[in-house]
């Protein structure tokens, strides 16, 4: 039962692989003291905690990293994987967790900056069972890619440079 939108796509990308390739892009820019961030038409801000020097007026970095996490779990399942597996879906939450020592962040000696303890609960109402909602659930853990960012953690290219 897969929807036309994803029926179409799978037979564009098939005859040309290339057309499903892309390349988002963030731009983070500091505004009023706070981090701006741009992708296409959309922009938000990210924010820290007042106690490691931030402001507190937006969610922090890993708040978004979490709800990108989390956000997957809902899009995800909902917009492409329900639809091809067939399966009916009422409602879905996803709850992302971690825990983080602000001490890491400031440099304190004996601290880690790292998030540790990641976790995911995602929660799908359905009036279906076996072997689709499985296949569904199975199809995520395997194409998820802010998932698969956090469990295969690719290179990540820096420059920094004084302008």
């Amino acid at each position: 039962m897969t929807s036309p939108a994803i029926a179409d796509a799978t037979t564009r990308f098939a005859a040309d692989p290339g057309s499903a390739r892309g390349t988002p892009t963030v731009t983070a820019t500091l505004v009023d003291g706070r981090a701006h961030l741009t992708a296409g038409a959309f922009s938000w801000d990210a924010d820290l905690p007042a106690i490691i020097g931030g402001t507190n007026q937006a969610p922090s970095p890993t708040a978004y990293l979490l709800g990108a996490l989390a956000g997957c779990g809902v899009a995800f399942l909902n917009d492409t994987l329900a639809p091809q597996f067939g399966v009916r879906i009422d409602a879905v939450t996803a709850v992302a967790r971690c825990s983080t020592d602000l001490r890491g962040l400031i440099g304190m000696q004996d601290a880690s900056p790292e998030l540790m303890d990641l976790t995911l609960d995602i929660e799908v109402t359905t009036p279906d069972t076996g072997d689709r909602v499985e296949a569904m659930f199975a199809a995520w853990r395997e194409r998820c890619p802010i998932f698969l960012a956090l469990l295969r953690p690719r290179t990540v290219e820096l420059s920094a440079r004084i302008a």
